[in-house]
């Protein structure tokens, strides 16, 4: 009979929480790799892949509102875009990645609704930027829809951190100031970033509530605060 091995201690509970929290930022940078990917492929290969971004009332151009957060009309145009993105893109991330994908996605459609139907009819539009201004629109409104004291506290710091830093190129950023540049997928992305966290708040806010009621149910089975018996 050979000796036991003695077995390697298990990861501590802290530890692989620590794991989880760090795995939820792997994901913006994962799209913005993917971004930085894409763009390499665009510049390697004949032709170009921003035909395959939101053609103003095109219908056939429908895969645009996925595709064009993706694609950029150079390098320039990306490198301009992924410092913000990536920043803004980890501060949604915090809350999980479940959540960093559903406020992206919802950023996608309404910005690229929003770009498809009042952008010039054939207008091309590409770049992440309608990410970035629907972050930023996220991240601002969602310290007036969480109704936890402590949560809109800490939201409320981010939000006032993120206008300062971001604030100026934002408001300019969705007004008709610039040639070539969309205005529009600005404006959208910032107001899809606002409808996300609105519509995401009221779900957080139904489930503070039921996890209260639980609580105040299992302190108080039989209802004797209510009834003045306690």
């Amino acid at each position: 009979m050979s000796p036991l091995q003695p077995s390697s201690p298990p990861a501590s509970a802290p530890t692989a929480e620590l794991g989880r929290t760090l795995t939820r930022f792997v994901h913006p940078l994962a799209l913005l790799a993917l971004m930085w990917v894409i763009r390499a492929a665009d510049f390697v290969l004949p032709g170009t892949f921003n035909t395959y971004g939101i053609r103003s009332w095109d219908v056939t151009s429908v895969f645009g509102l996925v595709l064009a957060p993706l694609l950029h009309s150079g390098w320039g145009h990306l490198i301009a875009n992924s410092v913000p993105l990536l920043v803004l893109g980890l501060l949604v991330a915090a809350e999980g990645a479940r959540r960093f994908w559903l406020v992206t996605a919802l950023i996608a459609l309404v910005g690229g609704v929003g770009t498809w139907l009042v952008n010039l009819p054939g207008t091309v539009t590409v770049g992440a930027s309608v990410l970035v201004f629907g972050y930023f629109g996220y991240l601002l409104v969602r310290a007036f829809v969480v109704r936890s004291m402590a949560h809109r506290i800490g939201y409320a710091v981010v939000a006032v951190v993120v206008v300062m830093v971001f604030g100026a190129s934002m408001l300019t950023g969705v007004l008709p100031l610039y040639p070539g540049i969309s205005w529009q997928a600005h404006l959208f992305g910032a107001v899809g970033g606002g409808l996300a966290a609105v519509w995401l708040g009221r779900g957080d806010n139904r489930r503070l509530a039921r996890s209260r009621a639980q609580q105040a149910r299992r302190d108080d089975p039989y209802g004797l605060r209510e009834l003045g018996l306690e």
